[in-house]
């Protein structure tokens, strides 16, 4: 790691940012099959489960202070259900006003992802990037292995975005740049993590690395997961989740 901790986060949460503009282009060039989206999502989402079992919530148990676990828990909850709202509202909009002669249809409109929908994408990701920033105060491991986790998400998000608007019809141009744009957020997110928690008590870190936790298995079972079963369940693509789980579980016992 670099002896200065704000590059040290400028470099670990450029990773995602390459991996999600490398999920654009090869949507944008050679859409994959939904069999192999859908094993690339499972095993991102072994793997960001994996990480919140192995490296996060066993430092917020270390706290031992139910009341303020519960409560930063159930925030967490609390705004990805209000993200998850304010996207499902921007997409019947954006569905309401598509035309209709049977060209655009929902998740593939003329005009790609309304404003609605791409802020709500924002937020989500500027909140992977404050979770970079909140591991890394915590301990280099659970940043390093963090970072890993949110790389293989957004290297998902890319493929599915870049996918949405390639059957919209947008340019490769705008195939790519859109995701990789968005996913600047992440590294933003990731320095005022990091810059606000440098130093933070243990109890502080604890009770943020609960809201973060709950972001994530939120990630896990309502986006990762949902949008992997959208195609036919295979035992392939199941046996990815479990996958990438054991990885990750391995990679952390191995520190």
């Amino acid at each position: 790691m670099l002896s200065n901790p704000l590059l040290t986060v400028l470099a670990l949460a450029f990773f995602p940012v390459v991996t999600t503009a490398l999920g654009a282009a090869i949507a944008a060039f050679r859409p994959p099959r939904a069999a192999i989206r859908s094993g690339i999502q499972h095993f991102a989402a072994g793997v960001v489960f994996s990480v919140v079992a192995v490296e996060l919530l066993p430092d917020v148990v270390r706290v031992h202070d139910p009341i303020e676990i519960g409560w930063t828990f159930a925030a967490g909850v609390a705004l990805m259900l209000v993200i998850e709202r304010v996207g499902r509202r921007a997409e019947a909009s954006a569905v309401a006003v598509a035309p209709t002669d049977g060209v655009a249809t929902q998740g593939t409109l003329a005009s790609g992802p309304s404003v609605g929908q791409l802020v709500a994408i924002g937020i989500d990701v500027l909140i992977d990037g404050l979770l970079i920033g909140i591991a890394l105060a915590a301990g280099d491991k659970e940043g390093l292995l963090l970072t890993a986790a949110l790389s293989l998400e957004l290297l998902s998000l890319g493929l599915a975005m870049a996918a949405g608007l390639t059957a919209s019809g947008a340019s490769r141009r705008r195939t790519i740049l859109l995701p990789t744009a968005i996913s600047l957020l992440l590294v933003v997110g990731a320095v005022i993590g990091e810059t606000l928690l440098r130093g933070a008590s243990e109890h502080t870190l604890a009770g943020v690395l609960s809201f973060g936790s709950a972001a994530l298995l939120y990630l896990v079972t309502e986006e990762l997961l949902v949008d992997a079963h959208e195609s036919p369940d295979s035992t392939g693509a199941t046996a990815m989740f479990f996958a990438g789980f054991l990885l990750f579980l391995l990679l952390g016992m191995a520190g």
